[in-house]
């Protein structure tokens, strides 16, 4: 019987959990006084921070997606500005004319797709960036036998780098992808579906739409 996988740990009816990596959090000192606002990409980056330094929330947040700014405030975080694209070199665009004259600090992944900060740096932003966070393969994933005619949801490059380190594809699934970034780094002979919207839940609704 055909299933849906979603490659993270989100929670939703009729979706299967393959949670092919796992987020490691890089503890550091940094010193927040001295910037006027921060920039999260990711939930990760929230929670990564929130972890280790509270005063983060003292601090105005310019954050990508509704979603993730939903986990900032929830956290009491001061969310000044909610990105309405979704894709990383978009936002950039939409931060320059709200960063002129501020001190920023990009709070990140070890390994970043977009261009944010040359986009910034490149408008005159006074931009420092910091890796509190990576994104690891799960050594300890079980090997489960994925049923035929099955929709994949790939909802970052990682889940695609992670998914083909235990999994071969079979031409009878179909690929579902958060977005255009997520869509380049998959191999070229798989056949993809973009969602309208970067978001995991978007991505459920239509493979839910193409499965039943």
């Amino acid at each position: 019987m055909s299933k849906i996988y979603l490659l993270n740990n989100q929670k939703f009816e009729d979706v299967i959990n393959l949670e092919v990596f796992k987020i490691k959090y890089i503890k550091k000192q940094i010193d927040l006084s001295s910037y006027d606002a921060l920039i999260f990409t990711s939930k990760n980056a929230i929670y990564s921070i929130d972890s280790f330094n509270a005063n983060w929330k003292n601090i105005d947040s310019y954050v990508i997606a509704k979603k993730t700014a939903n986990i900032a405030l929830k956290l009491g975080g001061k969310v000044s500005f909610i990105g309405n694209s979704g894709h990383g070199n978009d936002f950039a665009n939409e931060l320059i004319p709200l960063l002129k004259n501020k001190k920023v600090l990009f709070l990140k992944a070890k390994r970043v797709v977009s261009s944010l900060v040359d986009i910034l740096k490149k408008n005159q932003i006074d931009i420092n960036e910091e890796t509190i966070y990576e994104t690891i393969c799960n050594e300890s994933l079980d090997n489960i036998t994925l049923e035929k005619n099955s929709i994949i949801i790939f909802t970052s490059p990682s889940s695609v780098e992670c998914f083909f380190k235990n999994y071969s594809w079979d031409n009878s699934f179909k690929a579902i992808v958060i977005g255009k970034t997520t869509a380049k780094y998959l191999p070229e002979n798989i056949d993809y579906v973009i969602s309208d919207y970067t978001s995991v839940d978007e991505c459920v609704k239509l493979a839910k739409r193409y499965l039943f």
